[in-house]
Order: structure tokens, then C-alpha cells, then sequence
């Protein structure tokens, strides 16, 4: 045994999360989860993952639910266990920059619903559309963790993430998550990065991987061997592929040694044991694809991070071209590189994504151009590491002058307006917030709740209100 004081290894546990959103496209309902809560309360996780990402949006669209209703059931389940949900930054958790009010009241309502940790990082790490969701949760007494959103680059030197770790502690954040989302840190790099991280500043640090390209769970190794505080696993039902390393493989890695977590592996196999029908269904019917299981060391070429990996399979599948996968992975890094460099990660992952699909199906680049790919291009949502490509940028916006300020200091107060715009639908305060993120899809979804509640055929409400989203 070491002499080092022991340090047990903290752990976020992800299957309520990103797990099933990079596996099954966020696909598991609150019904499926409820009934192991229990267990998994007493594990001892550092925190539990269960909420922001794509869970808001998948609630609502496709699983018909309220994800605050899911919340607040989490909150009651998990009387020892904190509470974690990702945020977008400016974001929030849709797809584009909500005016400061929004962030402040969302932080507010997520607070008080029962989150007690934000992960809060931005798709450029343009510190600035950070800053709002930092001082709400502060002012809200959460736990603001602000995320390094890792990639892989020229720009992206130790100087880049120390300088950036610096402004993050400065900011008043809590802590800090290096949040690898397509498993592009290499073990040895995590020694690096974290003992660099490490004499940098004060506050904890995390790590948050993807197993897509094979390396995830020896990357941890390293990192938790450099000092890292805490890492993300997944349960072994829903972990590897493009989700994290599995829970119970970490906390037997580190078993007998300094970083022992303590953990009953009797309990995690019966989590698992919980887990593996769902896992197994949805298998058999296609939900889970198997191409998002095997390692793809392409992923270091391509930077494609677990959730955008299974959403480009299905879009191609949607389009009858699932045989053009690999000329999308390929066109991938070409988008990227004309829109700065960024790093991939949600909204900037769809919009390189999709913008990448259309270039590919369209036989000619930037033919077709996404609204949000000329966002980006007009600095809608931030400065990039690196200039855009003067050529893509002038044939997709023109003559239109970009913008250099922060983005959500052109955004007006937006809660007032979009109160009056769902008055007709509001239940409860938190509706607003759904209506604000996603105005068709909220609409919609408070309509199936009002029929559901008097208890008329939802399809004959929603078709008197107009077509159904896109």
C-alpha cells in the first residue's frame, strides 16, 4: 500500500442520463427508472446524473412526459444522493442563446426541483455564455461545476486549458468537469492534463469521457492515479460503446488500493441486474444499434461525440442513405475546421452534423445551409478558437456583418413574452421554461396533457391546432 493518505475515488453515476442518451437516444422513461431508485440511493455515489442534456427534450417529444414531473420524483427517491443535470450555458438545454432572464429563472426552477449540481459548459468555451448560469447558481446556493468542453486541435495547448481553468475559479465556479465527449483524452495526456489542472487551481476536478473509441476506463486509471476528485462511470447494462466505462469495473479497479471507493459490488449487480432487461429490449427492437457498441478508434480522426454518433445514425436511417455513414464521419472534420474549430459538443455537434450530412447528400458543400450553421458563422453564438473560413462564411451569409459581443446582450427579456405567448397551456410555473426551450414541441405536449386529463383522443386535439411539429 501506497503511503499516500487515502483517497477514495468519487463517482457520478450516468445511467439515468447520458448513458441512455448515447446508447438508446435518450430514450428510457421515467417509469423504467423509478423502481431502482431505491437501491441506488444507497450506493454512496458522489452525485447521480438524471437530468438536463437531451432528457428534456426526449420527455417531451417523444416520451410524452414532463421531465420537471421527473425531477421532482428523482428529488423524492434520492434522499441521499445529490442530484446533477448538464446545461448548455446560454443555451440552457435547447439549441440556441436565451436571453438572461430565461438562464436565471431555469437555474432558479431546476434549484428548486431538486438539482444540487449544474455541469454548466458552453459549445465554443466562450467563457462569456457562461457567466449568467455561474451566478444564478450561486445566487440559488447550487453547485456551479463549469465543464472544459475538451478537443482536440493546434489551438488547444495545456496553456489554453490552464488559462481557461483560471477564468473558471475566477468566475465562482465549484468545480471543474473535463468534459471529454468523444473520448478523445488519451491516458497518458490525462496525466498531463490534470496534474496541470491540479497546480493551476483549487477548486475539484472531474472527468467525463466517452468509451467510443476504446481508451475511456485506462484514460480514468491515469487521471485518478494524477489526483483527479471524480469520474463518471456508467452501470455495466447501459456503459462501453459510446457511453462511459462501466461503474462496477472502476470501483473494482481501484478495490485494495488508496482510491478504494467502498462500494458493495452486491448492490451494483443488483442495479444491474435491474437494468439488463431494458438494455436487452431494446436490443431487439433496434432502439439500441449495435454499431454504437464496438470501439472506433476513427472516433480520434473524427471527433464525433457518443450522443451525436447514434443521432447521425438515425437521421442517415431517416433519409434511406445509412450507406453514406462514413462519408459523413469524413465530411465531420472538414465542417468543423470551416467553423473555427470548435469542439463538438451539443448544439455545435448537431449543427457540424447536420451541416455535414447536408453536404454530403447534397452532392455540393454548403448548397444547403442550416439556419444555425449561419448562426455560428455570424457569431450568433460565440467566438471560436480559430477564424472561420472566410470562403464558407462568405457563401453562407453574405455581406452580413458578424458580432463580436457576447451574443445574449442582443437578446432582450424574453419571460414576460413568452408567459403571454402559452398563457392558455400554463399548469404550473416551471411550463413557461418547457414553452421557452421548445415552443412546437411544449405546445404540443401540453396539448396530449390536457387531453389526457379530460381524457378526448390527443390526436383529435392536436390535429385542430395545426400539423404536427417537424
Amino acid at each position: 500500500m501506497s503511503e499516500i493518505a487515502k483517497k477514495p475515488i468519487k463517482i457520478t453515476e450516468t445511467i439515468l442520463r447520458d448513458a441512455h442518451q448515447s446508447l438508446i437516444a435518450t430514450r428510457m422513461t421515467t417509469e423504467q427508472m423509478l423502481p431502482i431508485v431505491d437501491k441506488m440511493d444507497k450506493v454512496g455515489y458522489h452525485s447521480v446524473e438524471c437530468w438536463g442534456g437531451a432528457t428534456f427534450d426526449a420527455s417531451l417529444r417523444f416520451l410524452k412526459e414532463d421531465p420537471w414531473e421527473r425531477l421532482r420524483k428523482f428529488r423524492d427517491g434520492f434522499k441521499n444522493t445529490k442530484l446533477q443535470m448538464l446545461f448548455r450555458g446560454q443555451n440552457i438545454l435547447g439549441y440556441r442563446p436565451y436571453a438572461d432572464d430565461v438562464v436565471e429563472y431555469f437555474v432558479q426552477k431546476s434549484i428548486a426541483n431538486g438539482i444540487d449540481i449544474i455541469r454548466i459548459f458552453d459549445c465554443l468555451n466562450d467563457m462569456r455564455n457562461l457567466q449568467t448560469a455561474v451566478k444564478a447558481a450561486n445566487k440559488e446556493k447550487g453547485h456551479a461545476q463549469v465543464a472544459l468542453s475538451y478537443t482536440l486541435g493546434d489551438a488547444y495547448t495545456l496553456e489554453y486549458w490552464t488559462g481557461i481553468a483560471k477564468q473558471i475559479e475566477e468566475m465562482g465556479a465549484d468545480s471543474i468537469c473535463i468534459k471529454d465527449m468523444a473520448g478523445l483524452l488519451l491516458p497518458y495526456k490525462a496525466t498531463e492534463l490534470v496534474k496541470a489542472l491540479k497546480e493551476t487551481v483549487n477548486i475539484p476536478i472531474q472527468l467525463h469521457t466517452h468509451y467510443t473509441s476504446g481508451v475511456a476506463s485506462m484514460t480514468y486509471l491515469k487521471a485518478v492515479e494524477a489526483g483527479v476528485d471524480v469520474i463518471d462511470t456508467a452501470m455495466s447494462p447501459f456503459a462501453l460503446g459510446t457511453s462511459q466505462p462501466a461503474t462496477e469495473v472502476m470501483v473494482e479497479t481501484f478495490k485494495g488500493t488508496e482510491y478504494d471507493t467502498g462500494f458493495d459490488q452486491n448492490l451494483l449487480a443488483e442495479i444491474a441486474d435491474y437494468f439488463r432487461p431494458i438494455r436487452d429490449e431494446a436490443l431487439d427492437s433496434g432502439l439500441l444499434n449495435p454499431k454504437n457498441l464496438g470501439v472506433n478508434i476513427k472516433t480520434l480522426l473524427y471527433q464525433v461525440p457518443g450522443g451525436m454518433l447514434s443521432n447521425l445514425t438515425s437521421q442517415l436511417k431517416e433519409q434511406h442513405a445509412e450507406d453514406k455513414f462514413y462519408d459523413v464521419l469524413e465530411e465531420v472534420p472538414r465542417v468543423r475546421k470551416d467553423l473555427g474549430e470548435p469542439p463538438l459538443v451539443t448544439p455545435s455537434s448537431q449543427i457540424v452534423g447536420t451541416q455535414a450530412v447536408f453536404n454530403v447528400l447534397m452532392g455540393e458543400r454548403y448548397k444547403m445551409v442550416t439556419k444555425e450553421t449561419k448562426a455560428v458563422l455570424s457569431g450568433e453564438y460565440g467566438s471560436t478558437v480559430k477564424p472561420f473560413n472566410p470562403e464558407v462564411q462568405k457563401k453562407c451569409i453574405g455581406d452580413k456583418e458578424p458580432i463580436t459581443c457576447r451574443p445574449a446582450d442582443l437578446i432582450p427579456d424574453e419571460l414576460d413574452t413568452l408567459r403571454g405567448e402559452m398563457a392558455q397551456w400554463s399548469q404550473q410555473e416551471e411550463d413557461v421554461l418547457s414553452y421557452a426551450l421548445f415552443p412546437q414541441v411544449a405546445t404540443d405536449f401540453f396539448k396530449y396533457r390536457e387531453a389526457q386529463q379530460t381524457k378526448v383522443d390527443p390526436t383529435v386535439a392536436d390535429n385542430e391546432n395545426g400539423a404536427y411539429p417537424v
